[in-house]
């Protein structure tokens, strides 16, 4: 079995480690980054960029660059406008009232744009092993719902993984820097602060098991959140001095952002930074510039909302485990947010001044403990056992539209519960289970996950018939609901699998996609590398004959090679414009005429070195030289002596001239 990796898929950058030597280690992208922008740019003929390179062209592609998909995935239309308006490219209502994003012509799930991503990661540690990667563990915000986990496990699954395990943040940060720690008792609060979501997680560590004792948060803070408080002051500033809104213009917001992302990033070491902008815009009156200073201080008073709302979902975990702030023996701070220094003030204030730990690098801890997990399921970590927790409450609608919990939330799981009911009315052959997940007492307030219908049920007066509802969770957070009627052993049954009207069979579409655009990518990527080797061998070529013309001329052997040269040149020519040109015959006509230049040129150089005078430049032929009383000959494979060497990646002919040793012929002075 290969390596089981572990991915951090983050809302602004993703990050892919695996286990090696007992160690969990990141692996690095392939443009050198540790970890991977989690974007996705789209070019015209429809081919798609993931990382690095899908940010450098975001301003110029606005459009086109789909980011922060992280808020979208496993959710509905209406719960998510105000995510909508934050970004450039086109949200459509997709089937089931789920977000999906329109390119051009094309409509992408969520799923489809997280398994692009995925796909990337993957990619990446094949390079890094050298060997293929199927299997993964992938982490996801405590606070995700039901919907959002099971969304997540598809992206993995049209990305080509078998998705191990889903598990928290929080608590795959807390596996990362207890590794060392397995003898030692202790209380931790993980503070997860990422790009788009916000997690708290109190953990019991000892003797090897990590037990979540509550988890809270906010899946709508993060830090696309202060970017966004940075850019709004921008906007209203340039609009108050100028008299222009930025917000209209999609490729200035976009460079809005990038700004707003640096400044925040440079705030964390600066009091102050200043923001240039140059032709962020124009009107009537000519280009207009952006210059403006921030300063640490006014950052933080535009953002303090934003810091006063850490502390609530820390108050409840703390709560919800019957702890107090004394209680608690190490602070992590996770996710690359908790490096601004208000927030880091904020936790120090309530803790009474007890100090965070930082030993675990913010960005990578949650890949780290993804890793260890996929260690642990592939039998290289022993004696660790995680106990996570459902985040939110789950139940049932019943008389009154009141929802009645059935799994109680911070619930260890995986976990098993039942509760019976009955009718509401004499009479009733059928009721409908609408499953529920929240902390609301009535069901309308609540997130709904799905409805299914028993049927068959005996008419009997109400409150007799008696209705088991068993509700299942498994260890990837992902819930199965059952129903049963006692009296008739009648049972159905729903796994929670509303994330986006997406059904096994489009999952498996989706993949088969996803594998056809990995191939074109790399047959795209090999044609352009092919190309520019035909064009460098092209130009060699032209310059070889331009340079020796006068060689080539004086010699048959030379002026029939370079016919054959002329006619595969020209089918080259030919070929590396054609866009529907398989691989294997461009590369095949480069190695021809490749072949053919390298015959050219060992003649040419061997001509430079004997000199120009036809007698001395033949290869089938003895070369003789008669000036000598002791005439030495030359044995027709003398010349093979001269050490040719052409480099593929350069196109030159390097040749050692002092190979040949002529002995006392003439020859050696000439």
């Amino acid at each position: 079995m290969g390596k089981v990796i572990g991915i951090d898929l983050g809302t602004t950058n993703s990050c892919v480690s695996v286990l090696e030597g007992g160690k969990p280690i990141v692996i690095s992208s392939s443009e050198g980054g540790r970890t991977t922008p989690s974007i996705v740019g789209f070019g015209k003929s429809g081919e798609h960029l993931v990382g690095q390179l899908a940010k450098r062209q975001a301003v110029t592609n606005a459009e086109n660059s789909v980011y922060s998909i992280k808020r979208f995935i496993g959710r509905r239309w209406d719960e998510t406008a105000t995510e909508r308006s934050r970004v450039p490219y086109t949200c459509v209502k997709g089937r089931d009232e789920t977000v999906d994003v329109k390119i051009r012509h094309r409509e992408y799930t969520p799923q489809e744009i997280s398994a692009m991503i995925l796909q990337k990661l993957k990619a990446d540690a094949e390079t890094f092993l050298g060997d293929s990667v199927t299997q993964a563990v992938i982490t996801v915000p405590a606070y995700f719902t039901d919907a959002q986990r099971q969304a997540t496990k598809d992206g993995g699954t049209i990305a080509g993984l078998e998705v191990l395990r889903i598990i928290n943040e929080p608590t795959a940060a807390a596996l990362a820097y207890g590794l060392d720690k397995l003898d030692q008792d202790q209380v931790i609060l993980v503070f997860d602060l990422g790009g788009g979501t916000f997690d708290v997680s109190v953990l019991q560590l000892g003797n090897g098991v990590f037990e979540v004792k509550a988890t809270s948060g906010n899946n709508h803070l993060g830090g696309d959140d202060f970017d966004n408080v940075i850019v709004r002051w921008m906007v209203q500033n340039f609009k108050a001095k100028e008299g222009i809104n930025l917000t209209e213009d999609k490729m200035a917001l976009q460079r809005l952002r990038e700004a707003a992302e640096k400044a925040k990033i440079e705030l964390s070491s600066m009091v102050a930074t200043p923001i240039n902008l140059p032709f962020i815009t124009a009107d009537e009156t000519g280009p207009k510039h952006l210059e403006m200073e921030l300063s640490r201080a006014k950052f933080e008073e535009l953002s303090r909302d934003l810091i006063n709302a850490t502390i609530e979902p820390v108050k409840q975990s703390l709560k919800d485990s019957d702890l107090k702030p004394e209680d608690i023996d190490r602070i992590l701070l996770v996710g690359g947010s908790t490096r601004i220094p208000a927030v880091q003030d904020a936790i120090k204030r309530f803790f009474n001044g007890k100090a965070t730990d930082r030993s675990v690098n913010p960005d990578e801890a949650v890949a780290l403990g993804a890793a260890i997990q996929a260690g642990v399921l592939g039998g290289e970590v022993e004696d660790v056992l995680l106990l996570d927790v459902t985040p939110l409450s789950l139940g049932i609608e019943t008389l009154g539209e009141v929802f009645t919990k059935i799994i109680e939330r911070n619930t260890t799981i995986p976990t098993s519960k039942s509760q019976v009911f009955s009718t509401a009315t004499d009479g009733q052959t059928s009721v409908e289970i609408h499953v529920l997940q929240g902390e609301r007492a009535m069901a309308r307030d609540n997130k709904s996950l799905g409805k299914f219908l028993l049927t068959g049920i005996p008419p009997a007066p109400r409150g007799v018939p008696q209705i088991e509802v068993t509700f299942e969770i498994d260890v990837n957070g992902i819930l199965k609901v059952a129903a049963s009627d006692r009296g008739t052993g009648k049972e159905q049954s729903i796994v929670i699998t509303n994330t986006g009207g997406l059904s096994p069979a489009e999952v498996e579409r989706m993949r088969r996609e996803a594998e056809d655009y990995a191939d074109q990518d790399r047959r795209r990527m090999e044609l352009v590398q092919l190309k520019n080797q035909a064009d460098g061998l092209l130009y060699n070529y032209e310059s070889t004959i331009k340079d020796h013309g006068e060689l080539i001329s004086a010699n048959l052997q030379a002026q029939g090679l370079k016919e054959q040269a002329d006619q595969q040149k020209q089918h080259l020519d030919t070929i590396i414009t054609d866009p529907s040109i398989e691989v294997e015959e461009v590369k095949e006509a480069i190695e021809t005429l490749q072949k053919t230049v390298l015959e050219i040129g060992g003649i040419i150089y061997a001509s430079a070195s004997l000199g120009s005078d036809p007698e001395f430049i033949a290869s089938d032929e003895t070369v003789q030289e008669s000036n000598s009383n002791d005439s030495t000959q030359i044995e027709p494979d003398a010349l093979g002596e001269f050490v040719v060497d052409f480099d593929d990646e350069t196109l030159e002919v390097d040749v050692d001239y002092e190979a040949v040793d002529y002995g006392n012929s003439s020859l050696k002075d000439r």
